[in-house]
């Protein structure tokens, strides 16, 4: 079983699993976090905070520039359907309302954290990673013919869930083909491994400044 976490910059993802008539659980990145982590299924994408020291592709949910759906916005407070986006803000200081996912496209006047990111470190960002359980070379399999050629997603299909968030499907398209991508090259390595460092160095700050 694939946990899968159904926004739409996995949308790709999902039509090809469709083809192959593979079972899915859904559900928001915080969720899917936790089923990998207590063994419910056998593979998924899961936070990049979330993935260290597990087993893991050289394939992930990635942006470079700008990712539009991983924002600060006016307000206070973290998004409980996030685990990397909300470390992310507090690594870059960025005070605010931490929105992540479709519901983001909605939002105005906002921060946008791979952006923020780019500017700081001139590199892409890696929200989440493709990590496995079980099963091991069977996935390898799998996400490697998934990133081999461009999912193609049928026009009806696209603009059913671009109306679905309020885009057009010419935002919906763009944002697929010009923003999100999923391989793991030696820039986002180096960006993935700064970002662990940096999540590391908070998290020891804070047990200091409670002793």
């Amino acid at each position: 079983m694939l946990g899968h976490i159904d926004y739409l910059n996995l949308l790709p993802f999902y039509q090809f699993l469709k083809k192959k008539n593979i079972k899915i659980k859904k559900g928001v990145p915080s969720t899917i976090n936790t089923m990998f982590e207590k063994g419910n299924i056998d593979a998924a994408f899961i936070s990049s905070v979330k993935s260290k020291n597990k087993k893991c592709f050289d394939v992930g949910i990635i942006a470079d520039k700008k990712v539009k759906t991983v924002l600060v916005c006016p307000g206070k407070g973290i998004d409980s359907e996030s685990a990397t986006s909300n470390v992310l803000a507090k690594i870059l200081n960025i005070k605010g309302k931490v929105v992540i996912g479709d519901k983001a496209f909605k939002e105005k006047n906002c921060i946008d954290l791979a952006q923020e990111w780019h500017k700081k470190y001139n590199l892409p960002f890696v929200f989440a990673r493709f990590c496995v359980n079980r099963n091991y070379k069977k996935y390898e399999k799998l996400i490697n013919k998934f990133t081999q050629k461009k999912q193609k997603i049928p026009y009806l299909t696209l603009k059913k869930y671009a109306n679905k968030l309020g885009i057009s499907y010419k935002e919906a398209k763009e944002y697929l083909d010009t923003i999100i991508y999923y391989k793991i090259g030696w820039r986002e390595k180096k960006s993935l491994n700064l970002f662990l460092r940096k999540s590391n160095e908070l998290i020891r700050n804070r047990k200091t400044s409670r002793n």
